[in-house]
């Protein structure tokens, strides 16, 4: 007799709310634990989530200008633990150079980060030839990665799947609902029934297409103002962002669609003729400190805060997350600050 005709619903080990990167990460490490898994999400596919729309840098090295210590951390044993979650990962390092107005940018920036080596004008040309006399100076992140956050939502789909495991999307149900021994919240900005003091930050962002133009990997350009990303898709294809805005707007503002294009023409003056093919923007959960948050129940564990490092730090949280499950503790983790060495 079917669970359905019989009036029972079967039981699982761990329920995960919200297919985010935190979500699916988290569900495939249980899986592979070998608990049984369900996953639920209230929207009709992965494109509502801010992380479809990100520029898939996995910097944590890069990030440490702005980034806790903790953030940079959890990303450097999360780029570790990528390969083995699903394929799409390019781990050829990363590039920052500076505003050439600001001579000193690079200077001030090199106190705060880690794990670079110096480039001159020859070396930048050597690592990016549309670059060979633009910039005379610059810094390589050797450890860095990055990849297509849309690649990576579908090969979980796909890893996860073929595991047995579907995602239940336009789930309407409730969390006290769930027929599970364990729950893992990761509904992001829906939680604030759990989370108050969480709020949005729009990150914008624009997709570009420019065949004449040939970048093999992620290029930071820092600025004044904010840090700009440009990230490599393949076939031309290239991701600009992302301006981040303290509100909870959903579209992008004339301003930062302007400066997102500005800036990467000062990058790369090739770019004032790339084809606009989309210009996006998500709101993204940030607490107040930018730490992400992790408080584990009797019964559900819930995480939030990851700001725009889902993708980078997902895996190192999820694998924090299962050595919980499996003790079973009851306790509050919130993330300290760990000095830097």
């Amino acid at each position: 007799m079917s669970e359905i005709a019989s009036g029972k619903r079967e039981t699982v080990d761990v329920a995960i709310v919200g297919a985010g990167p935190m979500g699916l990460v988290t569900a495939l490490m249980c899986a592979r634990a070998g608990l049984k898994v369900a996953i639920y999400e209230r929207q009709s596919d992965f494109s509502a989530s801010p992380a479809w729309n990100g520029t898939g840098v996995l910097a944590p090295d890069c990030e440490a200008d702005a980034a806790d210590a903790t953030i940079v951390d959890l990303g450097r044993r999360s780029i570790e633990l990528w390969p083995t979650l699903a394929p799409g990962l390019i781990t050829n390092g990363a590039l920052v150079l500076g505003n050439r107005r600001q001579t000193t940018a690079l200077d001030d920036y090199s106190t705060f980060v880690l794990n670079y080596d110096w480039l001159d004008e020859e070396l930048i040309a050597a690592l990016e030839p549309a670059l060979a006399g633009i910039y005379n100076r610059g810094m390589f992140f050797p450890k860095a990665a990055h990849a297509d956050p849309r690649i990576l939502f579908n090969g979980l789909k796909d890893v996860l799947e073929a595991g047995g495991i579907r995602i239940r999307f336009d789930w309407v149900g409730t969390i006290e609902g769930l027929h599970a021994e364990r729950i893992v919240d990761t509904r992001g900005l829906g939680a604030r029934d759990r989370f108050p003091e969480l709020r949005a930050v729009t990150a914008e962002m624009a997709i570009v297409r420019s065949h004449k133009i040939e970048l093999s990997r992620p290029i930071r350009l820092l600025h004044n103002r904010h840090s700009l990303y440009v990230t490599p898709r393949g076939q031309g294809i290239y991701v600009i962002g992302a301006t981040t805005v303290d509100d909870d707007r959903s579209g992008v503002s004339v301003r930062s669609a302007g400066e997102l294009m500005m800036h990467a023409v000062s990058l790369l003056p090739a770019f004032a003729d790339a084809e606009v093919l989309e210009l996006r923007a998500g709101l993204m959960p940030v607490l107040m400190n930018g730490v992400p948050k992790v408080v584990v129940g009797e019964r559900i564990i819930a995480i939030n805060g990851l700001f725009r490092y889902g993708w980078m730090v997902a895996p190192a949280i999820a694998e924090d997350l299962l050595r919980v499950i499996y003790t079973q503790a009851t306790k509050v983790i919130h993330a300290s600050r760990p000095q830097r060495h």
